[in-house]
């Protein structure tokens, strides 16, 4: 009888399967007693992804279960609170190395990004990062830049004047990037790294294969992607995981801007139902990778991929989004063959302080770790903030409530808070002849919630939206229309449904076949003509076909406007208290 297994397993923590081990014991027999084995090597892999500048708390929390029968929320993130728990991991391991899957700068806190996300890189010089491989987002300021991080100087290549607090020295930790080259065939970044553990006999080799997502051209606007080329992700995988196999590498670890997704009850530590786009790239795979510390979604999960039986097991790790996890991974190697005997992974919230959200109070729970604010750490974030305050703290206007930010693990919807985006993108565009304007709720990036007397803040503003997006006014026809929202809810990548302007009605279901899941479009009460033209406004990101919704690449007479961040502080400083638009604008039927 064959004996099917999951295709993803959630692995054991090591604290529960010590306390499963310590109810195992057996009683020893008589007999002559023999020499104990050597024990096994350990490297610890401390790895986070996607950042983003979080310098501060940013006032949001993990999900997972207490223990004791409970799910609760605990508050999480911060970069001085990331540097005590990577700090307390690197105390468990003699030997450790700390990576990280992309991410790591822009969409950022407004005391990062004012700053080119330098702070945001000085906060990693000082948890220790010693390789990260380049995300999408990395390339939101263009690939000069980006290597102008790395290798540090005063170089200006964006409108924002770099080295305003400080002189710059770059990353001390190194970008990788394996598939990603320019139009000549010379590397980006390079494509690999090696840390050695141990001397002699003791010795151990790491190796690290870095890379981007090959989709990067479709996530950030085309001038910043400009001379590269990006390769596909497994076959550049397998090439990089051979050469450092060749060069003595005894384990080989990816950091991939990739991931996936669970289902079900959150947990940070599991792996139920895991989808997504880091699957197929897995599964081509070749025998020799040990571990993919992956990143994107902002999903948390830990998981043993079982389905590439050719490869064998791949540990797979993501630590979500915001440095509010932390992944202690355990690399096991035979003192004497070197060869890799276990691998296990666990991720650590990095709990900080309580905060309010627009469901109330969010309390620190004493079912794990509450970790203190690194002091240094603290102190240097601190400087920037202060620099930063004048603009942070600045009021913009009132709201009438709070508007949470939309979670869940089906069909993204930008709720309130996309309402209110989309409407303010409308006035902005009005003298465009907008009719209607679409915001993306991936895009969205947290909740705003304003003061007891309604106030919001210019650094609250910018939390939601911190791209800078340039608006795009275009001419489409209802049927384009249609067409491009079905590009969000296709089959193909993660699903979103853009979040429409006042006036406008989107129904769908995604019970029918890709590509005709919408059911009804209406405008001011009456349907979408197909054969009519229409005025649309939306981000330069979309426009320009990002997040793959390229129908918006089709649109004609385009006219370009003033930036999101600035269209949604003339809206909420228009009145006294702008109201909260609560209405459901889409709708799904189930």
């Amino acid at each position: 009888m064959t004996l099917s297994l999951p295709r993803h397993l959630p692995l054991l923590s090591a604290s529960l399967m010590a306390a499963l081990l310590a109810g195992c014991a057996t009683t020893p027999v008589s007999g002559p007693t023999q020499q104990q084995a050597a024990a096994p090597i350990e490297v610890g892999v401390i790895a986070i992804n996607d950042f983003h500048g979080a310098l501060e708390p940013p006032n949001q929390s993990v999900d997972a279960p207490d223990g004791q029968g409970n799910e609760v929320s605990v508050p999480a993130g911060g970069g001085a609170w990331l540097a005590s728990a990577v700090d307390s991991l690197k105390a468990r391991h003699a030997n450790n190395v700390v990576v990280a899957a992309g991410d790591l700068t822009s969409a950022s806190q407004l005391a990062s990004s004012l700053y080119l996300d330098e702070p945001a890189v000085g906060v990693m010089n000082r948890v220790g990062v010693e390789f990260n491989a380049v995300g999408n987002h990395e390339f939101d300021r263009g690939w000069k830049e980006l290597r102008r991080l790395q290798n540090g100087g005063c170089e200006k290549n964006t409108r924002v004047q770099p080295c305003q607090l400080e002189a710059f020295k770059g990353a001390s930790y190194k970008y990788l990037a394996a598939s990603t080259t320019l139009t000549d065939g010379s590397p980006l970044f390079p494509a690999t790294g090696i840390k050695t553990f141990g001397e002699g006999k003791d010795r151990i080799t790491v190796g690290f294969v870095g890379l981007s997502l090959k989709t990067v051209p479709t996530l950030v606007a085309p001038d910043r992607v400009e001379g590269l080329k990006f390769a596909d992700e497994a076959e550049t995988i397998n090439r990089a995981a051979g050469a450092l196999k060749a060069q003595g590498a005894d384990a080989v670890v990816v950091l991939i801007h990739q991931g996936g997704r669970t289902t079900g009850t959150p947990d940070p530590n599991g792996c139920n139902q895991m989808t997504g786009e880091i699957e197929p790239i897995l599964d081509h795979l070749n025998p020799g990778v040990d571990l993919v510390v992956s990143g994107h979604t902002h999903w948390a999960y830990v998981c043993d991929y079982t389905a590439n039986t050719r490869a064998g097991p791949i540990l797979l790790t993501s630590a979500g989004v915001y440095g509010k996890l932390v992944t202690d991974i355990t690399l096991k190697f035979d003192p004497v063959t070197h060869k890799l005997i276990d691998k296990r992974a666990h991720n650590l919230i990095v709990q900080s302080a309580a905060y309010k959200s627009a469901k109330g109070e969010v309390a620190n729970s004493a079912a794990f770790p509450q970790f203190q604010p690194r002091a240094d750490v603290a102190a240097f974030i601190q400087r920037y903030k202060d620099a930063s305050l004048h603009l942070v703290a600045r009021p913009v206007g009132h709201l009438s409530g709070p508007l949470g930010k939309e979670e869940g693990n089906g069909t993204a919807q930008g709720g309130s808070l996309g309402n209110l985006i989309a409407d303010s993108q409308l006035a902005a565009t009005l003298k465009a002849g907008a009719q209607i304007a679409f915001t993306n709720p991936f895009g969205i990036r947290t909740s705003l919630i304003p003061a007891a007397d309604g106030t919001v803040t210019f650094g609250q503003i910018y939390a939601v939206e911190p791209f800078n997006n340039e608006l795009v006014t275009m001419s489409l026809t209802g049927a384009a229309i249609r067409a491009t929202l079905e590009q969000g809810l296709d089959d193909t990548g993660d699903k979103q449904m853009l979040t429409p302007s006042a006036g406008m009605r989107i129904a769908f279901d995604m019970r029918r076949p890709s590509g005709s899941r919408i059911t009804a479009i209406t405008l001011n009460g009456k349907p979408l003509d197909p054969a009519k033209s229409y005025r649309v406004s939306v981000v330069n990101f979309l426009a320009e076909g990002g997040d793959g919704f390229s129908g918006f690449i089709g649109g004609t007479d385009r006219t370009r406007g003033g930036i999101d961040i600035e269209a949604m502080e003339d809206w909420l400083s228009a009145v006294p208290m702008r109201k909260v638009p609560e209405e459901d604008r889409t709708s799904e039927t189930k």
